[in-house]
């Protein structure tokens, strides 16, 4: 009997979103996300956040895949969100596509801040 290789081809795309979070799920701590910028989360269930505090101070979540090919994008800089794959730009607050190759913008995740938490909205 021969060995089993595991299979070549597409690779798996990478978890985000939701997991199993619930609304009210405490996502992160308030203090760990920096005023004008933002962290990626991991998030129960294998799902994982771009979580934003906005130069207001407001907290924003989106899903981190890039709507172009669902590479994972890197945390914001500058105002500015980048797909590192394909040059992909997004408003850091918005999430709006600001520079394709992508044709959209990022979906949002509703957040809220409670207390000194980031919560699923």
């Amino acid at each position: 009997m021969g060995a089993t290789i595991a299979g070549c081809g597409t690779p798996a795309k990478p978890a985000a979103g939701t997991g199993t979070a619930k609304p009210g799920d405490q996502l992160v701590g308030l203090a760990e996300i920096p005023m004008g910028s933002g962290k990626l989360v991991d998030v129960p269930g294998g799902g994982r956040l771009l979580i934003v505090r906005t130069k207001a101070g407001e907290v924003r979540a989106f899903d981190p895949r890039c709507p172009h090919t669902g590479s994972i994008v890197s945390p914001p800089a500058k105002g500015i969100v980048d797909c590192t794959t394909h040059g992909s730009t997004f408003d850091a607050e918005t999430g709006d596509l600001r520079k394709g190759p992508a044709t959209k913008g990022l979906t949002a995740v509703p957040v809220r801040a409670a207390g000194d938490r980031v919560v699923l909205g």
